[in-house]
C-alpha cells in the first residue's frame, strides 16, 4: 500500500514539474498573433488559389494585417471582401471593379490555318518550345492544349473550337490562367468591358491574313472611330484603354475583320 502512494506522490510531483516546464516554455516561446491577422483571415474565402500574390489566404492575411498589402487584395473576394476588411483595418477600402479573365484570340479551327499535325502532350508550355510552337500558323494564337484550364481552380475556362474561353460569372480573376499561358493572351479585363480586341498578332496585315481569317489586320479604323482616344494601335495590334473607354461600340462596328467583341 505505501508503495503505491508513493508511486501516486511521484507521479503526481512529476506532473506538476512538468506542468510547470510547459508553462514557462510557453510563455517564452509563444509567438504573438496580431488579433487584426485572425479577423482578416475569418474573412476572407480560403480559397488559397495564390491569385494574391501571397502563399494563400493566411499569408495575405499577414500581409494586411502588417499593413503590406492592400485591403482589396483579394480577388476572389471581390468588393464585399474588401469592405469588410478595411473596415477592420479602419481605412478606406478602395475595392476596384470586379475584373475577369478574357482571352485575346479568335483563332478558331476554322479560322486559323494548319502548318503540320502535332502528337504529343496536351500541354502549351511544352508545345511552345516545339518547332513552330503547335499546329496553329500563328505563332502569337491561342495553341489550344489547355494550360489555362488546368491552371484555373474555379471551372471558368475551357477550350473551345481550339481556343481558350473564358466564362465571366465563374472567372475570380485570380490570375493563374494568365501565369500558365505561354503566349502572353490571356489578361484581366473589367466585367463590365463590352468590346475587346480578339487578336494579339504583331504581324503585319497580309501576313496575319495569311495565318487567319480572324486576326487584326492593323488597319487604324477602328482607332478612326473612337471619339474619346480608347484604342490605339501597338506593334500592330488594336489595344482598348480600359479607363477610357466608354462602350459605344463603334470601333467594333467599324473592324473589317471582327476582331472586337
Amino acid at each position: 500500500m505505501t508503495g503505491l502512494l508513493l508511486a501516486a506522490v511521484i507521479i503526481g510531483a512529476i506532473g506538476i514539474i512538468i506542468g510547470v516546464l510547459l508553462g514557462i516554455a510557453s510563455e517564452a516561446f509563444k509567438v504573438e498573433v496580431d488579433e487584426k491577422e485572425i479577423l482578416v483571415r475569418a474573412e476572407l474565402p480560403g480559397n488559397n488559389c495564390g491569385g494574391c500574390g501571397f502563399p494563400g489566404c493566411d499569408g495575405l492575411a499577414a500581409a494586411i494585417a502588417k499593413g503590406t498589402a492592400a485591403v482589396n487584395g483579394c480577388p476572389v473576394g471581390g468588393a464585399a471582401v474588401a469592405d469588410k476588411i478595411a473596415a477592420i483595418m479602419g481605412v478606406e477600402s478602395g475595392s476596384s471593379d470586379k475584373q475577369v479573365a478574357f482571352v485575346k484570340c479568335k483563332g478558331t479551327c476554322d479560322k486559323t490555318r494548319v502548318q503540320y499535325k502535332y502528337f504529343g502532350i496536351d500541354d502549351c508550355g511544352k508545345v511552345a518550345v516545339v518547332p513552330g510552337a503547335g499546329e496553329k500558323a500563328c505563332a502569337y494564337g491561342c495553341m489550344g492544349y489547355g494550360s489555362c484550364v488546368k491552371a484555373c481552380q474555379f471551372d471558368a475556362i475551357h477550350v473551345v473550337d481550339g481556343v481558350a474561353v473564358v466564362d465571366k460569372e465563374k472567372c475570380v480573376a485570380c490570375g493563374k490562367c494568365v501565369q500558365a499561358c505561354p503566349n502572353h493572351l490571356i489578361e484581366l479585363v473589367p466585367y463590365k468591358a463590352k468590346h475587346l480586341v480578339q487578336c494579339s498578332s504583331h504581324d503585319k496585315g497580309k501576313d496575319v491574313k495569311a495565318k487567319c481569317d480572324s486576326g487584326c489586320i492593323a488597319c487604324t479604323l477602328c482607332t478612326k472611330q473612337c471619339e474619346v482616344g480608347a484604342i490605339h494601335m501597338d506593334n500592330n495590334v488594336a489595344v482598348i484603354d480600359y479607363s477610357l473607354c466608354t462602350n459605344c461600340g463603334k470601333c467594333a462596328a467599324k473592324c473589317p475583320a471582327k476582331v472586337i467583341l
